[in-house]
């Protein structure tokens, strides 16, 4: 099971920081952050191995948001700067036990709860 925490009201230009808390060990997980607006699909914004050494981000994020894990406390963290009102969605983290971070939310068999951010222009 997969929380997240940590979504709110931001102003543009502000900074967020998500956390995703799993129930049992991540270890051997590609972990990833997804975000959806209504009407849309789920879109890929960042993923990070299991080992924390490869990552990878959407392009629109990219030098803005930093993933990073830390598996001994079953923990994915999504810390994101300089945030615009196009950032405005509600974000998942989600679990995928395979190899290689992938873009595609199909790729993935686990999935938390969504979290609110919401940027004000």
């Amino acid at each position: 099971q997969l929380q997240a925490f940590g979504g709110g009201l931001v102003q543009a230009g502000g900074s967020l920081r998500l956390s995703c808390v799993a129930s049992e060990g991540i270890n051997f997980y590609v972990m990833a952050w997804f975000r959806q607006t209504p009407g849309k699909q789920r879109e890929f914004v960042a993923g990070i191995s299991w080992n924390g050494d490869y990552k990878d981000y959407r392009n629109s994020v990219k030098g803005r948001f930093t993933i990073s894990r830390a598996n001994e406390k079953n923990t994915v963290v999504l810390e994101m700067y300089r945030m615009k009102p196009e950032d405005t969605a509600a974000y998942y983290c989600a679990a995928r036990d395979g190899v290689g971070v992938r873009s595609s939310a199909y790729e993935y068999e686990f999935w938390g709860q969504g979290t609110q951010v919401t940027v004000s222009s």
